[in-house]
C-alpha cells in the first residue's frame, strides 16, 4: 500500500469506522486473555510454563495469544472453532446434504455456520473437561488448582466454553462490521503480541553470551528470508489465457478480447497449516490431559513436537489439506462451464470437458508446488527450534499466518479505496453531465 492510499483512508468515514471497530474487537480479545480462570494459581502455572520452555506447549500458547500460559478465560482460543470447521468440511465429502447446503447460497451458508457453532461448543466442552482433569492430576505442575473437585471442573468447563464462544462471536462481528477475516485476525493478534517479548528474549540471550552474536544475526536473517519467500510465493500465480469471441448482448454488440484466469501458487492460503496444526494438537492434548502413561508414551514416541515422525506427518497433512481445500475452492467443471457460457475458450483447448481437464491438470501441478512450499516453510522452523534450541516459538505457520492475514487485510482496505474512488468518479461524471 502506497503512502497516498494510507492518507486516503482517513478521508473515508465508513472505512475508518470499520478499522476502528476491528481494533476495538481485538482490544477486547486481548483484555480477555488477561482474565484468569477461577480456581487457578497463576504463579504456579506461570512457573510451570517457564520450566517447560518451547515446543508443543509453546505452539498451543501461541495460537491462544498467550492465554493458555495464564489459563485465562480464552485459554482454549479459537482452535475448537477451527477443528469444527475442519470436521464439517471433511463431512461434506461424504454427506451430500452438507455439500448441497453450500450451493444454496446465503441460507445454506448460515446453516453451515450454525452447525459449526454447535460443533465448536461441543469440542470446547470436551477440551474443557480434559483440561480441568489434567490440572487436578498435576499435568501442569502441583498446587495449580486451589480447590479441586466437581465445582472446579464445572466452573472451568463453563468458563472456557463461554470464552471460546465469545471469541467466535468477536470474529463474526469483525467479518460483518470490521475489515478483514475475523478469525484470522484474532490468530494474527495472538501471534504478533508475542513478537516484542521474543525479540527481547533473543537480545538478552545474545547480550549474556548464551547465543553468539553471529547466531543471532543468522537467526534474524533466516526470519527475514522466510518472510521474503512467503511474500513472493503468495503473490505468484499462473494466468491461463481466455479468448472471448465477439457476441451480441441484448441490442449491443460486445467486442471480444483476451482475458486471464489466475491460479495462485497457494490457492488454499493459511488453511492447510492451520488445519494440520489443529489436528496434530489433538493427540498431544489428549496425552497431556488424560494422565495415562501409555497414551503419553505413544504421543511422545510418534507425535512429539519436532521429531521426525511429527514433521513427516505435519508435512503430509499440509499437502493433503492443500489439495483438499483447493478442490473445494476451485471446481474445474464449474470454471469451464462459466467460460463456455460467456463465449470464451482457452486457445488450443476445446470448450467443455477438455477445458475442465486442462484446468484441473494445471491446477494439480500448481497445487503440488504450492503444498511443497507450504510444507517446507512450516517444517523448517520446527527443525530450527528443536535442533538449534531457539529460545522462543518461531514457526513457519505463524509467519505464514501473519504475512497472509496482513496481505489479505491490506487487499480489502485497497478494495474499499478503489470502490470509493469509483463511486466518486461516477458521481462527478453525473454532475458534469447534468451541467451540460
Amino acid at each position: 500500500m502506497n503512502p497516498g492510499s494510507v492518507q486516503n483512508i482517513t478521508r473515508i468515514p465508513e472505512l475508518n469506522r470499520r478499522i476502528l471497530f476491528t481494533f476495538g474487537m481485538l482490544a477486547v480479545y486481548r483484555l480477555g486473555c488477561a482474565v484468569p480462570t477461577p480456581g487457578i494459581d497463576p504463579e504456579a502455572l506461570r512457573q510451570f510454563f517457564q520450566d517447560a520452555g518451547t515446543g508443543f506447549l509453546g505452539l498451543v500458547n501461541m495460537f491462544s495469544g498467550g492465554a493458555f500460559e495464564q489459563l485465562s478465560i480464552f485459554a482454549l482460543g479459537i482452535m475448537p472453532y477451527i477443528t469444527a470447521s475442519i470436521i464439517l468440511q471433511l463431512l461434506r465429502a461424504v454427506i451430500p446434504k452438507l455439500d448441497e447446503l453450500r450451493k444454496e447460497g446465503e441460507e445454506g451458508r448460515r446453516t453451515i455456520t450454525r452447525y459449526t457453532r454447535y460443533g465448536t461448543v461441543v469440542l470446547s466442552i470436551i477440551q474443557g473437561i480434559l483440561l480441568a482433569v489434567a490440572l487436578e492430576n498435576g499435568a501442569f505442575g502441583q498446587n495449580t488448582v486451589i480447590d479441586p473437585g466437581w465445582p472446579f471442573r464445572l466452573m472451568t468447563v463453563v468458563t472456557l466454553t463461554a470464552g471460546t464462544a465469545f471469541i467466535m462471536w468477536l470474529g463474526e462481528q469483525i467479518n460483518e462490521r470490521g475489515i478483514g477475516n475475523g478469525i484470522s485476525l484474532i490468530i494474527f493478534a495472538g501471534i504478533v503480541v508475542a513478537m516484542p517479548s521474543a525479540a527481547s528474549n533473543l537480545f538478552q540471550m545474545v547480550r549474556t553470551d548464551q547465543i553468539p552474536l553471529i547466531g543471532g544475526v543468522m537467526l534474524i536473517a533466516f526470519m527475514v528470508g522466510v518472510v521474503a519467500i512467503i511474500v513472493y510465493c503468495e503473490r505468484s500465480q499462473r494466468r491461463i489465457p481466455i479468448q472471448y469471441a465477439r457476441r451480441v448482448v441484448g441490442r449491443r454488440q460486445v467486442a471480444g478480447g483476451m482475458s486471464y484466469f489466475p491460479l495462485r501458487l497457494n490457492s488454499a492460503g493459511v488453511i492447510p497449516p492451520i488445519f494440520a496444526t489443529s489436528l496434530l494438537l489433538l493427540p498431544q492434548q489428549v496425552a497431556q490431559f488424560s494422565g495415562s502413561q501409555a497414551v503419553a508414551d505413544f504421543a511422545n514416541d510418534y507425535l512429539a513436537f519436532g521429531t521426525l515422525p511429527y514433521n513427516l506427518v505435519f508435512a503430509a497433512m499440509i499437502v493433503f489439506f492443500a489439495f483438499f481445500y483447493t478442490g473445494i475452492m476451485i471446481n474445474p467443471d464449474d470454471v469451464a462451464d462459466n467460460i463456455k457460457r460467456n463465449g470464451g475458450y482457452i486457445p488450443g483447448i476445446r470448450p467443455g470437458r477438455k477445458t475442465a481437464e486442462y484446468i484441473e491438470r494445471v491446477l494439480n501441478r500448481i497445487t503440488l508446488l504450492g503444498s511443497i512450499y507450504l510444507a517446507l516453510v512450516c517444517v523448517l522452523p520446527n527443525i530450527l527450534i528443536t535442533r538449534f534450541s531457539v529460545p522462543f516459538y518461531f514457526g513457519g505457520t505463524a509467519l505464514l499466518i501473519c504475512v497472509g492475514v496482513a496481505m489479505d487485510t491490506v487487499g480489502q482496505v485497497e478494495a474499499h479505496l478503489v470502490a470509493r474512488n469509483y463511486d466518486s468518479f461516477a458521481q462527478g461524471t453525473r454532475i458534469r453531465g447534468r451541467g451540460r
